[in-house]
């Protein structure tokens, strides 16, 4: 049950929320999410707009925000959402997921996988070129991953993606060598990649933007080539980036030499960057934006209610989860059982359905139900007041205080955030006691004052890379990389890395079920919610594909007469 002052205290907010919108402007709940991770999905795969037999205008133009500055539009360097959002457009793997979430193949045209799961042979399609007319070869895939995998490439957080390739891991870490690496290119056309463990998800893996290639003689005569949009920006993806106006625009074009491209039907998307939702909404109610909401931007707090009603508004569920990182290098945070109060004095019922208003289902694991359906129930009881008072009372005993010292409570700038943010506040204040400052950052400098440790709480948010569970375990399990919490736990690593060699499903996910339960013991991070998609579109968009991993493709997108 939601305390008195809560409800008030909430009803006043949402009230202000609904002043501001009056005369038809209306507010934007954000998810530029992050930790690729990175910005939300559905279990079932891909939803996209079914074109029927709708012709296509004449003028092919899209216009969407993106909310914010890419953080790297480096396929090898990218963590985030954003950044992936525009580097499935202009780059592409030997694979990509198609409409229905499975993985086709895209660079590659043959792909052939041995009877033990562990060597995939990829042929190369004849005749792809990157933008600058440079053949696409098969060594151009083995020079990209073995840059990610080398241990003096800057800023390759997601290298762990690779590990499942034999002898990666060992390469990143300095423990072996790169030509060790079970990566070949055996000739122009073909690839050979060779795995530790069979990896029945090695596939979405290739389609996924670390697994990206890049042009080896541009980069090596211009470390700094992903930076600008020009001639150095060499590409092979669907679309190419014409323009790119730091913090304000990208414009990204057709590639007629994509070898796809007669299934290429829009000739320009403009991707703007405004990061106010009042401003964002009225573009699109005024035409100027022909997307709104996930996964590139939100849809305003206030207006969800009435898009429900008039019908405008999609929503889906999303394998993500919402969360607060607690850094458990810094006071109170290194104790669990203070992390535990925190985590369970959140009301989170009360977020969704008073807040967020997307249909979000709240979260009291760490894997979203979207990949594992056990976790609507989670590890903890929501809204466990009396439960948390008794982890408190303990976790300050342990620490010898006698109460709590201030909390700073920090969070990527958006309405959202700040809303769920000012409900924490509250909701820790009123049953803990705690005094919590707020602090909002604009998102490449949050990103920075995660990664340095710079906070005590802060907001974060996963979307699954792929549907498997260890994808959201295997963050935190070395510190660094995408896990801001600064905890790791040796037998919590060791539950992973048994997991990956074994080959009985039903084994393999006690394996992974029991190191949830390790972590949710420790609670590193207080689960919020898990996401959903929530979005809406001009009626002429049509056949844009929004994955249920949160990602969106134009590659299969048209405008239709109107």
């Amino acid at each position: 049950m939601i305390k008195k002052a809560w409800v008030l205290a909430l009803a006043l907010f949402l009230a202000l929320f609904l002043a501001a919108c009056s005369g038809g402007d209306e507010e934007s709940s954000s998810e530029a999410d992050e930790t690729g991770g990175d910005t939300e999905q559905s279990a079932e795969g891909s939803e996209g707009e079914d074109s029927g037999e709708t012709a296509m205008a004449e003028d092919q133009s899209l216009t969407v925000n993106i909310k914010t500055e890419p953080p790297s539009l480096h396929p090898g360097k990218a963590t985030d959402t954003t950044s992936g959002a525009v580097l499935y457009q202009t780059f592409e793997g030997l694979t990509r997921v198609d409409q229905e979430g499975e993985p086709q193949p895209a660079m590659a045209s043959d792909i052939e996988v041995s009877d033990d799961k562990l060597t995939y042979t990829f042929t190369i399609r004849d005749g792809v070129t990157w933008s600058n007319g440079d053949p696409i070869t098969a060594q151009d895939f083995a020079d990209s991953w073995k840059w990610v995998l080398n241990p003096d490439s800057p800023d390759t957080d997601y290298a762990y993606q690779m590990y499942p390739i034999k002898g990666a891991e060992a390469a990143k870490t300095g423990e072996g060598s790169l030509d060790d690496v079970g990566i070949t290119a055996e000739d122009d056309q073909t690839l050979v990649v060779e795995l530790r463990n069979p990896t029945p998800y090695f596939l979405e893996l290739t389609a996924f933007y670390t697994f990206f290639p890049f042009n080896q003689s541009t980069a090596e005569n211009n470390d700094e080539w992903a930076a600008e949009a020009g001639d150095d920006y060499v590409s092979n993806g669907p679309f190419l980036m014409e323009t790119w106006k730091h913090k304000n625009q990208i414009v990204l074009k057709k590639n007629p030499d994509y070898w796809d491209a007669d299934n290429v039907n829009l000739e320009s998307i403009t991707m703007e960057m405004v990061d106010d939702e009042n401003t964002a909404k009225n573009m699109y109610d005024q035409g100027e934006l022909d997307w709104i909401g996930d996964p590139t931007d939100s849809v305003p707090l206030a207006a969800i209610p009435q898009m429900k009603q008039d019908g405008t508004l999609n929503i889906s569920p999303m394998a993500g989860t919402y969360y607060y990182s607690f850094n458990t290098e810094k006071e109170p945070f290194t104790n669990a059982n203070i992390r535990k109060a925190f985590a369970l004095s959140l009301n989170r019922e009360a977020i969704v359905k008073n807040i967020t208003k997307g249909e979000e289902e709240p979260g009291m694991a760490l894997v979203p139900s979207a990949v594992w359906e056990e976790n609507s129930e989670g590890y903890f009881n929501d809204g466990d007041v009396e439960k948390a008072k008794e982890y408190l009372e303990t976790g300050l005993e342990e620490m010898g205080l006698d109460e709590l010292p201030t909390i700073k409570l920090s969070y990527n700038t958006d309405e959202g955030h700040a809303a769920i943010a000012q409900a924490a506040q509250d909701m820790w204040k009123e049953n803990l006691g705690a005094e919590v400052e707020l602090n909002n950052e604009e998102w490449n400098v949050y990103l920075d004052s995660m990664s340095e440790g710079n906070y005590q709480v802060g907001r974060m948010g996963w979307l699954a890379d792929f549907l498997d569970p260890i994808n959201f375990l295997e963050i935190f399990e070395t510190v660094g990389g995408n896990n801001y919490t600064n905890w790791e736990n040796d037998e919590y690593a060791s539950l992973l890395e048994e997991s990956r060699s074994e080959t009985d499903e039903a084994a393999r996910k006690e394996l992974l079920r029991e190191a949830e339960q390790l972590f949710m013991d420790e609670m590193p991070i207080a689960p919020v919610y898990f996401y959903s998609n929530v979005y809406a579109h001009k009626d002429y968009v049509k056949d844009v594909s929004v994955s249920n991993l949160g990602n969106i493709q134009y590659k299969w997108g048209y405008i239709a007469e109107h």
